[in-house]
């Protein structure tokens, strides 16, 4: 059975910083796209970051470019989300996702993905 697990989430003060991690289980994500998408409340699910399979390749929403990093290490099929100088207007449901076949680049756009988590909560105070 193939698994995305977030973790890492929680409740931070603005400014401050969490890491976001995407553990994958069931195959290897090692030569596929993955991206982190977030649903605030009452919000549509939206973009955040994506990564290519080596991680060469990166897209980042502007809400986040400089401040959020997307890596990932593909021995440990694990994905990570760096966000530092967190503001209120990140908290959300942070999903992790995976595209279903190799090679293709990183994508902005939910429906590329085949493969989602069930979600991590940042909340960031004021």
């Amino acid at each position: 059975q193939v698994q995305l697990v977030e973790s890492g989430g929680g409740l931070v003060q603005a400014g401050g910083s969490l890491r976001l991690s995407c553990a994958a289980s069931g195959r290897s994500f090692s030569n596929n796209a993955m991206a982190w998408f977030r649903q605030g409340p009452g919000k549509e699910r939206e973009f955040v970051a994506a990564i290519s399979w080596s991680g060469d390749s990166t897209l980042y929403a502007d809400s986040v470019k400089g401040r959020f990093t997307i890596s990932r290490d593909n021995a440990k099929n694990t994905m990570y989300l760096q966000m530092n100088i967190l503001k209120p207007e990140d908290t959300a449901v942070y999903y992790c996702a995976a595209r279903a076949f190799a090679s293709p680049p990183p994508r902005s756009t939910p429906g590329n993905y085949a493969y989602w988590g069930h979600g991590t909560q940042v909340t960031v105070s004021s």
